[in-house]
C-alpha cells in the first residue's frame, strides 16, 4: 500500500507540477514587479490598519488569522523535520524559494477570491478558486472548478485538514505526558465539534485569539534555542546553502540526498506549510470586509511570509544546528529531541503546547475550507453532513500511521493545486489590472491627505 502511494506521490509531485507551481509564482512575480519584496512593508502595515470597509463576514485580521490557523500547523514543525530528514539541510533553502515566489501567488489568488466572491443561500460569503475559475475564466470552465472543490474536500477529509494534524497531537501528548491515544482523541474530537458546528464566526473568533499567542510562544522558544547555540548558526546557514545545490552525503541514520530530493522535499513541504498556490487561503480571504480585492491580497500575502520565512526557518535552523537530522529520528520525535538539547526540563512541554495549538487551529481552518467546497458542489444542504463526517474523521485520525498520512496529504494537495494554478495563469491579467487600480486609489488617497493638510495650514494662517 505504502509503495503504491509513494509511486502516485512521486508522479503527482514530479517535475511537471513543480514547474507549474514555481513557474506560476515566477510569472506573477515578474508581472507584479517583485511586489512581494517592494510592497512587503505596506502589506505588514495593513494587517493592523486595514479599514475593513465593504461587504464581508469577518474583518481582514480575522481572515488572516483563520488562514494562518490553517497554514501554521504541523507543516511548520513536523513537515520541516520530515523534509530535512528526507532531503537534507538543502530542503530548507528550497522552502525559502517556494515561499518567495509563493507570496506573489498567495497575493494573486486572494485578490481574485475577493473580486469574484458571491453570497450563498444562508446569506454567507462564498469565494475561492471554484468561483474565480467559473466566473473569471467563464462557465465552460465549471468542470475545472468542480474538480478543485472535489479535491478541496479530500484535502480537508484526508490531507492537511484532519489526519496529519490529529496524528501529530496524539503523538506529542503521548511522548510528553504519556497520555493514552484514546483519551487525546476523545477530548480533541469534542473540542473540534464544539467550535466547528458554530461555523466561520466561531472559527474566526477562536483563531484570532489562539494564532497570535501560539506563534509568539513557538518563535520565542525557537529563538531561545538559537541564542544558546548562536556560534553554530553561521555553519548551519552555510550547510543549508551548500546542500541546496550539491548532494548531501549519507551520515548516521541519514541515507543521503540528491539535489532533486532536497528540491522536491523543500518545495512540497513548503507548499504543505504555507499553502501558496494550493487555493485554500482564498476561500477565507473572500469573506474579508474590504472594498479593494488587492488590499486583502496584500494582507493574505503576509501569511506566507510569517509561516515559512519566519516560523519554518526557525524550525529548520533548530534542526540543522542540533545535528539530529542525521539520526534515525523523524517527524515530531526529531523536533522534540532537538528542543530537549536547549530545554532538558521543559523542551517537550514547549513543543507539546506549540504543536497542539498549531495542529488544532489547522483542523478548524480546514473544516471551513472543506465546507465551502461542499457548499459549491451540492449547496448549503451538504454543510451539516460534511461537518459530521469531518468530526468523525478527526476521531479516526489518531489511529493511522504517520508515513501513510504524509504521502496521502501530499497527493491530494498536489491534485488540488493544479486547477487553481491554471486559473491563476489565465487570470493574471485581471490581477495586474486590479493591482494598478489599487495603486491609483492609494495615490489619490495620498494626494487628498496632502490637500487637506494644506487647507488646514491655510485656515490656521487666517
Amino acid at each position: 500500500m505504502v509503495d503504491i502511494l509513494n509511486q502516485i506521490d512521486s508522479f503527482v509531485w514530479g517535475p511537471p507540477l513543480l514547474v507549474l507551481l514555481i513557474g506560476t509564482g515566477i510569472m506573477l512575480t515578474i508581472r507584479l514587479r517583485l511586489l512581494q519584496i517592494f510592497r512587503l512593508p505596506h502589506a505588514l502595515k495593513l494587517i493592523f490598519t486595514a479599514k475593513n470597509q465593504g461587504e464581508g463576514d469577518i474583518d481582514s485580521f480575522k481572515a488572516l488569522c483563520t488562514a494562518l490557523a490553517a497554514t501554521v500547523g504541523t507543516g511548520n514543525i513536523v513537515g520541516v523535520a520530515t523534509a530535512v530528514h528526507a532531503g537534507g539541510p538543502g530542503a530548507v533553502f528550497w522552502m525559502w524559494m517556494a515561499a518567495l515566489v509563493g507570496m506573489a501567488t498567495k497575493y494573486a489568488e486572494c485578490l481574485l477570491a475577493v473580486k469574484y466572491r458571491t453570497v450563498d443561500k444562508n446569506g454567507e460569503i462564498s469565494g475561492g478558486p471554484m468561483y474565480y475559475i467559473e466566473k473569471g475564466l467563464g462557465p465552460k470552465f465549471k468542470p475545472l472548478a468542480c474538480i478543485f472543490a472535489f479535491f478541496g474536500v479530500l484535502v480537508a477529509f484526508f490531507g492537511i485538514g484532519t489526519f496529519a494534524q490529529v496524528n501529530s497531537i496524539v503523538e506529542i501528548t503521548r511522548l510528553t505526558a504519556d497520555v493514552p491515544v484514546e483519551y487525546t482523541a476523545i477530548v480533541l474530537t469534542i473540542i473540534v465539534a464544539a467550535v466547528t458546528i458554530g461555523g466561520l464566526q466561531s472559527i474566526a473568533r477562536a483563531a484570532s485569539k489562539i494564532v497570535p499567542a501560539m506563534a509568539v510562544i513557538y518563535v520565542v522558544s525557537a529563538a531561545g534555542f538559537l541564542i544558546m547555540f548562536y556560534e553554530q548558526i553561521p555553519a548551519a546557514i552555510e550547510q543549508i546553502l551548500v546542500c541546496a545545490f550539491t548532494p548531501t552525503a549519507a551520515s548516521g541514520g541519514f541515507l543521503g540526498a540528491t539535489v532533486m530530493m532536497a528540491m522536491r522535499n523543500g518545495i512540497a513541504r513548503g507548499v504543505f506549510s504555507n499553502e501558496s498556490g494550493l487555493g485554500s487561503a482564498p476561500i477565507v480571504a473572500a469573506a474579508a470586509k474590504t472594498k479593494w480585492p488587492a488590499e486583502q491580497g496584500f494582507v493574505s500575502m503576509t501569511g506566507t511570509f510569517i509561516d515559512t520565512i519566519i516560523i519554518c526557518t526557525m524550525t529548520g535552523l533548530v534542526l540543522v544546528v542540533s545535528g539530529l537530522w542525521t539520526s534515525d529520528l523523524n517527524g515530531t520525535a526529531l523536533t522534540n529531541a532537538a528542543f530537549l538539547q536547549a530545554y532538558p526540563t521543559w523542551g517537550s512541554f514547549i513543543l507539546c503546547i506549540g504543536l497542539t495549538l498549531f495542529a488544532f487551529t489547522t483542523i478548524l481552518g480546514w473544516n471551513y475550507y472543506g465546507e465551502r467546497c461542499v457548499e459549491y458542489l451540492v449547496g448549503v444542504k451538504g454543510i451539516m453532513p460534511y461537518r459530521i463526517i469531518f468530526i468523525a474523521l478527526v476521531a479516526c485520525g489518531a489511529f493511522i500511521k504517520l508515513e501513510v498520512i504524509w504521502i496521502l496529504a501530499d497527493i491530494v494537495n498536489g491534485l488540488m493545486a493544479v486547477p487553481n494554478l491554471i486559473a491563476l495563469i489565465g487570470l493574471s491579467g485581471v490581477v495586474v489590472a486590479e493591482t494598478k487600480r489599487y495603486y491609483a486609489h492609494l495615490a489619490a488617497e495620498k494626494e487628498a491627505e496632502k490637500a487637506a493638510l494644506v487647507d488646514q495650514k491655510v485656515t490656521a494662517g487666517h
